[in-house]
């Protein structure tokens, strides 16, 4: 499709919390109505793969493939949600607050890191899929989604007001639930990633099931079934849920 527009690459962290007698939290933010993409939704933290996360995996990841991605999801939960994943040791809420008030302002993150005596733990992060829808939005992203357990003993989320209304923790089920009541939406790869998300009672769960089926790219393609359009993704890579009818799709 050659008018599409190049695809962003981006990054976004599925930070999850245990939970007694029940199945784990996810952070979650919705967007604010203004935004050019995914307007009003609910999204997990995350953004596009900027140049200075490249410079930081060079200057503190080494080899590691996709350490750029990985960075960029770490410092945009940062910035979005003022919760600090995958640092050693783990930032106290001063702390915290300097490194989200350094990332605000632009600062080079491996410096910032480095004045705070901190250093990113990337192997905290599983990967879990990789999305890169082609409909024609106005943005569109390739995006690396991972999975990091929250800090123990986390603040609650701080919003970023000029990219989301709210910011908060709830299990995947019930998530679900808020947006077929009607109180909140999601597009269609978020929707299938809180139906996937849905299915584990625990973050190790949760991880031996994205080790399980590895990573590949996921574009949705539109087919017709049962005389109806439906968006649809492959079977066999994690997913309960692998069509949706058009319709409702774009209603999400």
């Amino acid at each position: 499709m050659p008018d599409l527009p190049e695809p962003i690459p981006a990054a976004t962290l599925v930070l999850m919390r245990e939970r007694a007698g029940g199945p784990p939290e996810l952070l979650v933010t919705e967007r604010t109505g203004g935004m050019a993409f995914a307007a009003g939704a609910l999204v997990f933290p995350g953004g596009r793969i900027d140049e200075d996360d490249h410079r930081t995996a060079e200057r503190l990841a080494g080899a590691m493939p996709d350490a750029a991605a990985r960075i960029a999801a770490i410092r945009e939960t940062i910035e979005e949600t003022g919760i600090a994943p995958a640092l050693v040791p783990a930032p106290c809420p001063d702390v915290v607050g300097a490194l989200h008030s350094g990332i605000v302002l632009d600062e080079p993150f491996a410096g910032l890191l480095e004045r705070l005596g901190l250093a990113l733990d990337l192997d905290a992060l599983t990967p879990f899929a990789r999305w890169c829808p082609n409909f024609r939005e106005t943005r569109r992203f390739d995006t690396l989604f991972f999975l990091a357990e929250a800090p123990l003993h986390a603040p609650e989320p701080v919003v970023s007001e000029h990219e989301a209304v709210r910011a908060f923790w709830a299990s995947a089920a019930d998530i679900l639930a808020e947006i077929d009541g009607g109180g909140a939406h999601a597009i269609f790869p978020t929707r299938r990633n809180f139906e996937r998300l849905a299915r584990f009672g625990s973050i190790a769960e949760a991880r031996a099931d994205a080790e399980r089926h590895g990573v590949a790219r996921i574009t949705p393609w539109v087919e017709e079934r049962g005389g109806r359009p439906h968006v649809c993704i492959p079977e066999g890579i994690g997913y309960p849920i692998t069509s949706e009818s058009l319709e409702t799709a774009r209603r999400r």
